[in-house]
């Protein structure tokens, strides 16, 4: 999951930006990954909702089979089962809790629709499932030993993140700090998402085999959606800022 940055709430404040990208333009994909990912989750047995899903133990044996279906089990992936081989596409709609989900879909809400209006709603979808699919891999190979199941769509929107950094590294990011006393502070981009990913590295190092955040996927996906902007655009897009209200979230692990 995207997290691990205890930032409660934060939002990317910017206005037009090359006569292209302008607040209010439609990311009918941002949106529709947003809602597709929150519909499954109601659906699905890790949202609690479902009374056929049972409750107690059962319930927690209908989530525990979920999750291994639709989620990435690394010792089962390079065994070579065709059905294994889509689990890195699948397991990007599948969300584990409400935390979560939200604090993933914030993430893609604040930096999707912007990163989707400049590349394109079919270049966005393809770089968003393509770059999902191969951070979830790549934490996969690092730990093909696992059987653990990994789900979420952190490793896609962590590209979403890496190519925000490119293409718009002065759009402001408004964000609320606990060792500040959380007091709104604006930074740009360029000093905000470097720090998260920084935090992903110590955290990956740190990491322990086993349940939690799969701070590795989070990396690959940054570095994938950062080099492509950069091997696809060639130079990021300057934002000339504009006040906005921002959304009220939480960005947990």
């Amino acid at each position: 999951m995207i997290g691990n940055w205890s930032v409660a709430h934060f939002r990317a404040r910017f206005g037009r930006a090359a006569g292209r990208v302008a607040v209010g333009s439609s990311a009918p994909v941002t949106y529709g990954l947003i809602t597709l990912c929150c519909l499954l989750f109601l659906l699905s047995p890790a949202a609690g909702l479902n009374p056929a899903y049972g409750s107690g133990e059962e319930l927690l044996a209908a989530q525990r089979a979920y999750f291994h279906h639709w989620g990435v089990v690394p010792a089962e992936l390079f065994e070579g089962a065709p059905r294994a081989a889509l689990t890195p596409a699948t397991a990007l709609f599948v969300h584990g809790s409400w935390v979560h989900l939200l604090g993933n879909m914030l993430f893609l809400y604040v930096f999707g629709a912007m990163t989707e209006e400049r590349m394109g709603r079919v270049q966005f979808t393809l770089f968003y499932l393509g770059c999902g699919y191969l951070a979830l891999l790549g934490y996969a190979a690092a730990n093909d030993d696992s059987t653990q199941s990994l789900v979420g769509a952190s490793g896609a929107i962590s590209a979403v993140l890496g190519a925000f950094l490119f293409l718009f590294p002065g759009a402001r990011v408004t964000s609320l700090l606990p060792f500040l006393l959380f007091l709104p502070l604006r930074f740009p981009a360029w000093v905000v998402l470097p720090f998260w990913a920084a935090l992903q590295w110590v955290a990956a190092g740190r990491a322990a085999q086993g349940p939690g955040v799969a701070y590795l996927a989070h990396l690959v996906g940054f570095g994938l959606g950062f080099g492509y902007a950069w091997a696809r655009f060639g130079r990021p897009t300057r934002v000339k800022a504009a006040p906005a209200p921002a959304p009220e979230g939480e960005n947990q692990p």
